[in-house]
């Protein structure tokens, strides 16, 4: 049975989302990585306290809870790329490690300047979401087409393995995904 990760690539209505929707005129500025299509399971770097941008970090990311809770309309793309089982093993041991550490790691603020300036600047325990994802892939072997510190959320809507599988709202793709059979929702995607 074929093994996937799976990228959500998002646009929420917070401020900072819609300031940088303006700065980069892109659909959507927020990447997550889930390890199942239920997205039971989705992780990123952003906001650790609802209310406030600031302090963030890794976090688990639920949908309808959280950021995620408080908007309706979540615009979104859902991408599937196929993995080895080593590959996969790999993306769980990498995603406990930052659980377990999460105290360790920052999100890259100062890096966001340099990212959006074209400067490869890597710091090593700081992230901001698209870093995160581009890193994880990374160590797991998936080919990266520049440095992990290079990648913007909307990359990923080009990465060469990704499958788009969804392009529509979030919240109701989560709703159907959790009614439906997961099969038959992809077959007929």
């Amino acid at each position: 049975m074929q093994e996937y990760i799976y990228l959500v690539v998002a646009q929420t209505g917070t401020y900072p989302a819609k300031f940088f929707r303006f700065f980069t005129k892109k659909p959507y500025n927020h990447v997550s990585l889930s390890g199942d299509i239920n997205l039971s399971e989705m992780y990123s770097f952003c906001r650790t306290y609802t209310p406030f941008p600031l302090p963030a970090t890794f976090n688990r990311e639920i949908v309808g809870e959280g950021t995620l809770g408080l908007f309706d309309y979540i615009p979104c793309e859902i991408y599937r790329i196929p993995v080895t089982s080593e590959q996969k093993e790999m993306y769980h041991m990498i995603i406990q490690h930052f659980v377990h550490n999460r105290n360790t790691y920052s999100y890259n603020l100062s890096g966001l300047i340099a990212l959006y300036l074209n400067i490869s600047w890597k710091r090593e325990h700081s992230f901001v979401c698209s870093q995160f994802v581009a890193y994880t892939m990374d160590k797991i072997g998936i080919h990266l087409e520049k440095p992990f510190c290079l990648y913007k959320p909307d990359d990923f809507r080009r990465f060469p393995e990704a499958e788009l599988i969804y392009s529509g709202e979030l919240n109701h793709f989560h709703e159907e995904i959790i009614r439906s059979d997961k099969d038959k929702l992809i077959h007929n995607l």
